[in-house]
């Protein structure tokens, strides 16, 4: 899946600019769109992070992704894990090969030689390896450990520049894996000669960690910046680029068609339906009608036979089904003709993932329709506002230039929708944005009030809705 990158244009890939680079797959597709598609060939890489961040999961990816029967890749463990222990963590991962251990991937202990001899003995060793074998790839795990052994700074230097000679001279791309920090780059002479620099970092987040990718380095290269989330799982690393804005296509001219939102009297409201394109934010409190309003703009989409996406993170699928039948629609036909419901934990939300999954479906469904119910929930699964002002604002584009019709809903503390900051920034994003209230004392009220429609007249007048079997309507 390709996410297409503009947030910042000069943090992204840019496809008008030619990169005849030979590049080197890091096995994983994402990763490799990040890195603008993979590491250079033949270059000097560092992985880099905290003990427990994914270096060595990220770098034995790679190398069973690039095992071939042309040249070896050799995996030198150095003072960090014994080999042992590294091979038998190996073993539970799907991209692990038996049949390519020993002959297309080599891995050898370095740990006591280097124990005994210091970081002198590396050289002497890379150069044996590099004239017996002759390796496409070589992982040095950790070369921190190594680069610690050096008595000071001046060997440390002549180490770097004799290792980075060998491995230039000999046509082969290397990955120094080791524990630094952000500080480190500017410190130790290895990240001076390196073509890339990646780091893969762990924060605490509640009861959960998530991960992130870095790209700080990308030698004479295109690559997409920024902080980009990442798990760890049987298959290696499952990297979820972070959503950027989509350039506008010159000419662009936005859709000139209305589209119906299935709900009796709202059509009216605003002027004869949706524009195709346009997102809609729709605000109020719990019990307002917001998840009625989103299925019932959902199922009008399928039952016209448009591809529509109800993502869903408030209620489960057993009472979101219950209530999809409640309004007499058979859910399977819908489902036939079109709809797709997705729900997602609010508990294990993490807002880089559920976003690649969207646009996934959304481009392998081509679909026309979205609902996510609620903001809110996304809201609390980002790690900071900026990072999700950044998603809602490349969201809103993303749909814009692709015409899909959205309604997103938020829940609101109260009858008014002033004071969240989340809340107002999607009213300025956002095309339309209505806003339900709730009151009554001897029984309940719900108004619908349209306080913004763009490029549209709409009703200013604040309407009784009524909520039946048959779901939510505008009253006279």
């Amino acid at each position: 899946m390709s996410l297409e990158p503009m947030v910042d244009r000069r943090a992204a890939p840019r496809d008008d600019v030619l990169d005849d680079t030979e590049r080197m797959s890091a096995g994983n597709p994402e990763a490799d769109h990040i890195l603008g598609g993979g590491f250079p060939a033949n270059s000097i890489n560092i992985i880099m992070g905290h003990p427990g961040s994914g270096k060595t999961i990220f770098a034995e990816q790679l190398i069973f992704h690039n095992a071939a029967e042309d040249r070896p890749i050799l995996y030198f463990t150095t003072l960090s894990e014994p080999l042992a222990k590294v091979v038998r963590y190996l073993q539970g991962f799907r991209f692990f090969d038996e049949n390519k251990l020993g002959t297309q991937v080599i891995y050898e202990d370095v740990g006591p030689q280097l124990a005994k001899e210091g970081a002198p003995a590396l050289i002497p060793l890379l150069r044996e390896a590099i004239m017996t074998l002759s390796p496409k790839v070589i992982v040095i795990d950790s070369f921190k450990a190594v680069h610690d052994l050096a008595p000071s700074m001046a060997d440390r230097r002549r180490m770097v520049y004799e290792m980075t000679a060998l491995l230039t001279a000999y046509g082969t791309t290397a990955f120094l894996l080791g524990e630094y920090t952000e500080d480190d780059i500017l410190l130790y002479p290895e990240f001076a000669v390196a073509d890339a620099i990646v780091e893969l970092s762990r924060r605490r987040l509640g009861n959960r960690d998530e991960r992130y990718f870095r790209v700080y380095k990308l030698r004479g290269s295109r690559y997409l910046e920024g902080a980009h989330a990442f798990r760890i799982t049987n298959s290696g690393l499952d990297v979820y680029p972070r959503l950027v804005s989509p350039r506008m296509p010159e000419g662009y001219e936005p859709a000139s068609e209305r589209i119906s939102t299935g709900v009796a009297g709202l059509d009216e409201m605003i002027g004869g339906g949706l524009w195709r394109g346009t997102t809609t934010l729709l605000a109020g409190p719990s019990g307002a009608g917001k998840t009625t309003i989103g299925l019932q703009f959902a199922l009008e989409g399928a039952r016209r036979g448009e591809p529509t996406l109800y993502m869903n993170f408030q209620e489960n699928p057993t009472q979101l089904v219950r209530t999809i039948r409640g309004l007499g629609v058979d859910l399977e036909e819908a489902q036939r003709q079109g709809l797709d419901l997705v729900y997602a934990s609010p508990v294990e939300l993490q807002i880089d993932s559920i976003i690649v999954d969207m646009f996934r479906r959304i481009q392998q469904g081509g679909v026309r329709r979205l609902v996510i119910d609620a903001l809110g929930d996304l809201a609390s699964a980002a790690t900071d506002p900026q990072r999700l002002h950044d998603y809602l604002y490349a969201l809103v584009q993303h749909f814009a230039v692709s015409t899909i019709t959205s309604v997103l809903n938020f829940e609101t503390m109260g009858n008014t929708i002033s004071g969240n900051g989340m809340q107002n920034a999607m009213s300025y994003l956002s095309d339309n944005v209505l806003l339900l209230t709730v009151d009554g004392d001897e029984r309940t009220r719900r108004r619908l009030r349209v306080l913004k429609t763009r490029g549209s007249a709409h009703d200013t007048r604040v309407r009784e809705v009524g909520i039946t079997d048959a779901g939510l309507s505008i009253l006279e």
